[in-house]
């Protein structure tokens, strides 16, 4: 067994371990809500045979306890996926897809859905680099597309290869609290989407995935651009020094509401940060 999925199972709690390193996070432990969030990966492929992984990557999938979903997953083409990619694609980071990721979406034959555990929070960001393995491993076994269902994010596929080569350095070259930071950074890149312009402010979903509240920007405060600098600042205080940390220095207040009932995946068990004017 390679060290780093070795150190994903551990600190999963998937194998025996000491000491699990998410546990170390400050606010690790805040959990407001009973909902546990978890991973809907949707692939897609070009012939049925996505329906069935090769055996090194369905022993991934199952080593870490997601499973493939056989009620919702198809050998035919799925005639919203081009529509439901077009809103997902992540449009922040640079030519994070390409014309040909497009014509893949377009020119699907089968969709496979695997579905995460539910996760604890001090968990999230072990099982999110889990996720993030089984679409590098799905992507090397031939799956032509790929997006994140649980807060609606897709990327290309070379995107995702390089938060996957990006999610294994941090993991191999960092130490505790900073690898989990580094880790849960990137894991949030990669599942996170943001901006959604709402009414009144630019929102994030899908910061749950990585144990953390979702940040909303007032609108009045700049562009979404701006927007997206200043969740990604929060977000990365929060990853390294902790929630109730961040919100004390930064004199930022933790709300329960949100327009996400428990039952939908977008749903964020540890609350929203409002920044307002």
């Amino acid at each position: 067994m390679d060290p780093i999925r070795r150190h994903l199972l551990k600190a999963a709690g998937i194998l025996v371990a000491t000491r699990a390193f998410a546990n170390d996070r400050p606010g690790a432990n805040m959990q407001p809500s009973s909902v546990k969030p978890r991973h809907v990966l949707c692939f897609l492929g070009k012939d049925d045979s996505l329906l069935q992984p090769p055996k090194a990557v369905a022993k991934t999938i199952a080593d870490f306890n997601f499973e493939i979903d056989r009620t919702y997953s198809q050998a035919k083409p799925d005639p919203h996926m081009e529509r439901s990619f077009g809103v997902c694609w992540d449009r922040v980071f640079p030519n994070a897809w390409s014309a040909a990721d497009e014509a893949a979406v377009a020119n699907h034959k089968a969709v496979l859905y695997v579905l995460g555990p539910p996760m604890e929070q001090q968990k999230t960001v072990a099982y999110s680099a889990a996720a993030l393995r089984i679409v590098e491993e799905m992507i090397e076994a031939g799956a032509t597309a790929v997006k994140g269902e649980s807060a609606g994010v897709a990327h290309g596929l070379a995107r995702w290869m390089q938060l996957a080569r990006e999610c294994k350095a941090a993991a191999t070259t960092n130490q505790g609290l900073t690898m989990t930071a580094a880790m849960g950074r990137t894991c949030r890149l990669a599942f996170a989407k943001r901006p959604l312009g709402g009414d009144t402010y630019n929102e994030s979903v899908g910061f749950h995935l990585v144990g953390l509240p979702d940040i909303y920007v007032a609108k009045s405060r700049g562009s979404d651009r701006d927007a997206v600098k200043l969740m990604d600042a929060v977000a990365d205080a929060m990853g390294e020094r902790g929630i109730e940390a961040t919100l004390r220095d930064r004199k930022l207040k933790l709300s329960r509401e949100q327009d996400y009932a428990e039952g939908d995946f977008k749903f964020n068990p540890y609350g929203i940060i409002r920044i307002d004017a």
